[in-house]
């Protein structure tokens, strides 16, 4: 797509705009017709069409082929001229989705200067097509625990077809990570792949977004169906999109064709859809918000994707992985992480699993100081990471063996009673539902001298 088209009934005129244009350094080819039109946009599609609105022997006229065109290369930009212009023709020709209008007899200045505005906007279109086919969203699945291996080769199967997928994790979790680790090695990995966030759409705005637009002022709108036409369109927490366009979309996976909003005209595409949820989407169907069609369209290919906590082994890796990205894209500094803190993350609870932890190695390089991470550092989130029934172990005790483990607790946790009843050693007994003379006994063993205690914990025995 590196030329432009010039189609006009009228052989001098053609011959004549192409022969300016390649004074200019462009390259062209011409058409005289609908039939020559259509068949060089399909055979390689241009960067620019300049298009005569009146076309005899045509089967189609300048509108009809402008509205194919826009229908089936939203991308293309379309400049009319014409001999018999008016402003009623030129407003009509804006309104279906042309760039520009220009009215014959043509001045060459402007013409090269409409000329050069659409194909500067033609350029800007495919970089950002370019752009959005390369996609920098992450790939790399990173972690050798059984569990991400296990993940991995369910992956790997998918990726040799074009079956659907349903994703299902909890939030955070890595789903869209695993959608794009497919696209990246499927064989549409070069075409678009396009995410439509469900939860975070509006929804009387949905099908605008999803399938487009056809405004009068503002001519055609292309979709997300469209964007992703080739490539994978992955749908982000599925359970929310309204169950009107769900119906839609239902339509769509059978037929691979659907109506832009305000349109008439069928647009065909090619799309494999990848789909996700946090939700239990049997209880959605049950409650009424799913439809089941959907449901059983969509989970062709069910894969679930593990929580963190059971790939605690990657933490590690992971926190690496975090630290040495945060440290390329913004600059922050590049530090290791301690035995201590490693032992420290893998030990803690994660609700937000891996987004969660990028989030407190982000938090750890900002407010820590100089040198590695350590477990400390990590203190003001592990002190909140306790669910019922289970207590988060420091780092530090996190790596001694079980017995020098339970000593260094057993005597923290007796001295934390001990100060905590003011010394009394009676007391502390009750608490910790020993008697006195053997937490007298236990004391001694961990090496704890009552009598040289001071302030709260002065040995009491009353």
């Amino acid at each position: 797509m590196s030329d432009i088209l010039i189609v006009d009934d009228e052989r001098d005129i053609r011959e004549l705009v192409a022969e300016i244009l390649r004074e200019e350094g462009y390259s062209t080819r011409v058409a005289a017709n609908s039939d020559e039109a259509m068949a060089a946009v399909a055979n390689d599609p241009p960067m620019l069409l300049i298009l005569d609105l009146w076309l005899r022997d045509s089967k189609l006229d300048g509108i009809g082929i402008l509205m194919s065109v826009k229908r089936d290369y939203p991308h293309i930009p379309v400049v009319i001229i014409s001999g018999h212009g008016n402003i009623e023709i030129a407003v009509e020709a804006i309104k279906k989705g042309a760039y520009d209008f220009i009215e014959k007899p043509f001045n060459t200045d402007q013409l090269l200067v409409v000329i050069g505005r659409a194909m500067e906007t033609s350029r800007l279109r495919r970089e950002n097509t370019k752009l959005k086919k390369r996609d920098s969203g992450p790939t790399e699945m990173i972690g050798q625990s059984q569990a991400l291996k296990f993940l991995k080769s369910q992956l790997g199967k998918v990726t040799r077809s074009n079956g659907r997928v349903m994703l299902t994790g909890p939030s955070g979790s890595g789903k869209e990570v695993a959608a794009r680790y497919i696209h990246a090695n499927s064989n549409r990995a070069d075409a678009p792949f396009v995410t439509v966030a469900c939860a975070s759409i509006e929804p009387d705005k949905m099908e605008a977004v999803l399938f487009g637009q056809e405004s009068g002022a503002r001519g055609i709108i292309p979709g997300l169906l469209e964007q992703a036409n080739g490539g994978i369109l992955y749908l982000d927490e599925v359970a929310d999109m309204p169950v009107v366009t769900q119906s839609k979309i239902l339509r769509v996976l059978v037929e691979q064709t659907f109506t832009r909003v305000d349109g008439a005209d069928r647009v065909k595409v090619d799309l494999r859809v990848i789909s996700s949820t946090t939700r239990d989407l049997r209880a959605e169907i049950a409650a009424g918000t799913f439809r089941q069609e959907l449901y059983d369209r969509l989970n062709v290919v069910p894969i679930s994707v593990p929580a963190l906590s059971e790939r605690r082994e990657d933490i590690p890796e992971l926190s690496r992985h975090f630290i040495e990205l945060l440290h390329q894209t913004q600059g922050l500094p590049k530090r290791d992480l301690s035995e201590e803190a490693e032992t420290q993350l893998q030990s803690m609870n994660w609700p937000g699993n891996i987004r969660q932890l990028r989030n407190v190695i982000e938090r750890a390089l900002i407010l820590g100081e100089e040198g590695a991470i350590e477990a400390r550092d990590l203190m003001s989130e592990s002190a909140g990471a306790e669910d019922e029934g289970r207590v988060v172990l420091a780092g530090g005790l996190a790596t001694l063996p079980l017995r020098e483990a339970r000593e260094l607790f057993e005597r923290e946790y007796l001295l934390t009673q001990i100060n905590r009843f003011g010394g009394n050693i009676s007391r502390t007994a009750a608490f910790v539902g020993m008697e006195r003379s053997a937490l007298h006994r236990k004391l001694k063993s961990l090496g704890v001298n009552t009598a040289a205690l001071s302030g709260g914990r002065n040995g009491r025995d009353e």
